[in-house]
């Protein structure tokens, strides 16, 4: 598969860093660097623009080393990219350590992971079938 993409000049092409990866990496675009202090999230520019083929998405997924040394991760994740989106991509990152972060130009920020999408339609109805869990919700299948 192809996904055809324009970008900024100046902008990282996302890349998968190794044969197996699921994610293919992306960098912030900055003018100059961005702080995020303890507790605080932007939108992080990529500069980056796609034309994701109608149905599929992309995943905007936190990176898990930046995560695991810098508790900087997706705010939303996974953040879903349209496929009829054409807006400049973005990456909503929070930085949930207790000391401010700096994001640079060209730092690899997160991760894009192409899946497809199924859609549905949806059906009312005044009953639903019984199944064994039922309407036990958060934490009802144990630990």
């Amino acid at each position: 598969m192809t996904i055809s993409f324009k970008a900024e000049k100046g902008a990282v092409v996302p890349s998968y860093q190794t044969e197996g990866a699921a994610g293919a990496d992306v960098s912030a675009f900055l003018r100059s660097p961005v702080v995020l202090e303890s507790g605080e999230y932007k939108a992080i520019p990529t500069g980056l623009y796609l034309e994701i083929p109608a149905g599929y998405e992309v995943q905007v997924r936190p990176r898990s080393g930046l995560a695991l040394r810098s508790g900087v991760t997706v705010l939303n994740a996974p953040g879903t990219i349209d496929s009829d989106y054409r807006g400049e991509v973005r990456v909503i990152l929070i930085n949930l350590s207790d000391k401010p972060f700096t994001i640079n130009n060209g730092d690899r920020i997160a991760q894009l992971v192409v899946a497809p999408v199924a859609r549905c339609s949806f059906e009312m109805k005044e009953e639903l079938s019984e199944s064994e869990r039922g309407t036990g919700g958060f934490g009802s299948t144990g630990v």
